[in-house]
């Protein structure tokens, strides 16, 4: 399962060179996470309400090419790893209309409780372990 999240470059998220910000990336990846937990049928909301919480733990982006102010991107996210205790999600940004990305990374997120101990979805919560599989690439 792909998600696809259109996004419109606002001029806040520029440096003085008129390029999009590195910092921006990871947000614009949260974006895609949740419009993919939300299409697979959960949203992270809901995750947290039943006691499963997601930290992160490591961030990857790479740059290709900038993006300017008023582009139109795509951001799609995937999961491309799960285990009991963790799940990598991977993301692409392209220019609406190119099939070259001009950005890619992943974040990698623990499984844990509230009390920040990890867990083991899979045992603990079977319907939520399986709607996650369902997400994977």
């Amino acid at each position: 399962m792909i998600s696809k999240s259109i996004v419109n470059v606002r001029y806040a998220e520029t440096d003085k060179m008129g390029i999009v910000h590195h910092s921006v990336y990871p947000i614009w990846y949260e974006l895609a996470r949740t419009d993919l937990s939300k299409q697979a049928g959960f949203s992270y909301a809901k995750m947290e309400e039943v006691g499963i919480m997601t930290p992160l733990v490591e961030l990857n982006c790479k740059y290709y090419s900038p993006a300017y102010y008023d582009d139109d991107l795509i951001v799609t996210a995937t999961v491309s790893k799960l285990s009991p205790v963790k799940i990598v999600f991977s993301y692409e940004v392209y220019r609406e209309g190119s099939d070259k990305p001009i950005n890619t990374g992943y974040t990698v997120h623990a499984l844990v409780n509230k009390e920040m101990k990890p867990i083991n979805t899979k045992k603990l919560y079977p319907e939520i372990y399986s709607i996650m599989e369902k997400m994977m690439n």
